[in-house]
């Protein structure tokens, strides 16, 4: 299967058979790698970790090549295949470090943690009769002991919220599902919203379940969201742009010096094809999802909102080894309708490629639509047009048609550091239970509740126990931000991703924009 990923990794999964003669090197390269190898394993004045060392001269050789050619080493690999799979084996739930104790912060539907009762706001005390909580627990041991062979046993002693007593759950672990959807629900009597955070092998399963839900709720429009979307399978992008056209329309192709053209063309079955739509695209979503914009843009059938998309068009195949490690390998490019190549310029190396987002930073362009026109890409004569005549650029991204800059108070170094210390989660654990519990549904929380500045502040004196040194101006510009989010993560915790993105985007600049497009 075709697999698109921009951003860090980037790579395709090819749908052909692979045999152990596409690993073949030519014999004098195999040679001299394997000589050099040796050489170092036996004459090098340390140790050395064999695997690591071959896995690093591989991956450097891929990446004299391109920014996406890569050498993925097993775990890696594995957990990859697994998130675009569309699930694992284990017990399925989320949760968070606080005091060296597991909280759960979501169960999966219809995974087994929530089939045996567990509950967000649960703490595991013991594993398997053995002390669990207080044992310096780490994500990796966290994995490693909730993660199994499918139908293997679990037993957990957990505390639950409001019981001194530990209650025991025996859990038999089992496939957990992972939706590629992070939400979906109606903006308005006729409009929807889906937000989709990667192109899986359910995707385009997922989507049609919740498009069907929401057209039962009165569905005529839709804003899709891909922003921050990193890609996936190409045949989830290419479904999913099914379901928005016509029969017989051409939505991507490929082609490569090994690789004849391919041509990817839409069917009759899809469930959304005359409704008006709206794309949300940012400079992080890539890959598939520039598959899907660039084709939904080039035959008139949506209109981009956001900024210029990541500018991956590199196709690549993936090669496994027999240790479960492998290498992704770029064969083909791919070109969207109109016959453009989106990929951005990689000739500085790999590393100015993946800091070009920071420089489009530093010069302004995710804030001013015209300093994005003075990119050297835009000032070329653009042989590229839709299917009405609007011209169309390509080497660079999707250049949206409505231009959406970015918010700076989102994206704080303070705002970070919150969210990735989890300091939002923890403070709803430990003081939010009381605020919760007085609403029955998200709907009431979402339209009723609004983080009050004496909460705030009690916020960030929770906070500042975690990081020790905030910039006061900073603090200023993200108060409102901070409180948006404190709302949201408390919503998920008690309702999910849905109520959580409701929340998100009720200040949503580009969504507001995107709703007008389509009005």
């Amino acid at each position: 299967m075709l697999l698109l990923i921009g951003i860090t990794i980037g790579f395709f999964l090819a749908d052909n058979n692979l045999s152990d003669n596409g690993l073949n090197f030519s014999r004098r390269s195999n040679n001299k790698i394997n000589s050099v190898l040796r050489l170092v394993k036996e004459n090098y004045v340390d140790s050395v970790n064999e695997d690591s060392l071959e896995g690093v001269a591989v991956n450097d050789m891929l990446q004299t090549l391109d920014p996406h050619s890569l050498y993925l080493q097993p775990q890696r690999a594995q957990s990859i295949n697994e998130n675009l799979d569309g699930g694992f084996n284990g017990v399925g739930l989320e949760y968070q470090l606080l005091r060296d104790t597991l909280v759960i912060t979501q169960v999966y539907p219809g995974g087994p943690a929530q089939t045996a009762g567990l509950n967000a706001g649960d703490k595991i005390i013991n594993v398997n009769e053995k002390k669990f909580s207080g044992t310096k627990l780490t994500a990796d041991k966290v994995d490693q002991t909730l993660k199994g062979d499918s139908l293997s046993q679990i037993s957990m002693s957990v505390l639950v919220p409001g019981n001194p007593a530990l209650k025991l759950y025996h859990i038999q672990r089992g496939h957990v599902d992972l939706s590629s959807l992070d939400a979906a629900y109606m903006i308005s009597p006729e409009t929807g919203y889906i937000k989709i955070s990667k192109f899986a092998s359910t995707t385009d399963v997922d989507f049609r379940a919740a498009l069907s839900r929401l057209k039962a709720q009165g569905l005529k429009k839709l804003v899709l969201d891909i922003r921050e979307n990193g890609g996936g399978y190409l045949n989830s992008a290419t479904s999913l742009a099914d379901e928005f056209l016509p029969k017989g329309k051409l939505i991507v192709y490929t082609k490569g010096a090994h690789e004849e053209r391919k041509d990817y063309f839409s069917t009759d079955s899809g469930m959304f094809k005359e409704g008006k739509l709206a794309v949300l695209i940012d400079e992080y979503s890539a890959s598939a999802s520039e598959i899907l914009a660039g084709a939904l843009q080039d035959l008139d059938r949506a209109v981009i909102v956001g900024r210029r998309s990541f500018g991956k068009g590199l196709v690549q195949q993936q090669f496994p080894f027999g240790d479960g490690s492998a290498v992704n390998l770029t064969v083909a490019r791919y070109y969207t309708p109109s016959g453009r190549s989106i990929q951005k310029s990689y000739k500085y190396g790999a590393e100015s490629y993946h800091n070009e987002i920071a420089e489009r930073m530093r010069k302004g362009e995710l804030f001013s639509e015209q300093r994005t026109l003075n990119d050297s890409i835009f000032k070329k004569p653009s042989p590229y047009h839709t299917a009405s005549g609007k011209k169309v650029y390509s080497g660079g991204g999707i250049m949206p048609d409505v231009f959406v800059p970015a918010d700076t108070t989102i994206n704080t170094d303070l705002v970070q550091e919150l969210s990735e210390q989890q300091v939002f989660t923890a403070y709803t654990i430990d003081q939010l239970g009381p605020v919760l519990n007085k609403f029955h549904t998200s709907d009431s929380f979402v339209s009723q509740y609004a983080v009050s500045d004496d909460e705030f502040n009690k916020f960030i004196l929770y906070a500042s126990k975690t990081i020790k040194e905030m910039d006061s101006k900073e603090l200023l510009v993200s108060k409102g931000t901070i409180k948006t989010i404190l709302k949201a993560s408390a919503a998920r915790f008690k309702w999910g991703d849905n109520a959580y993105f409701e929340v998100m985007n009720g200040d949503d600049a580009a969504l507001k924009k995107a709703v007008e497009s389509i009005n």
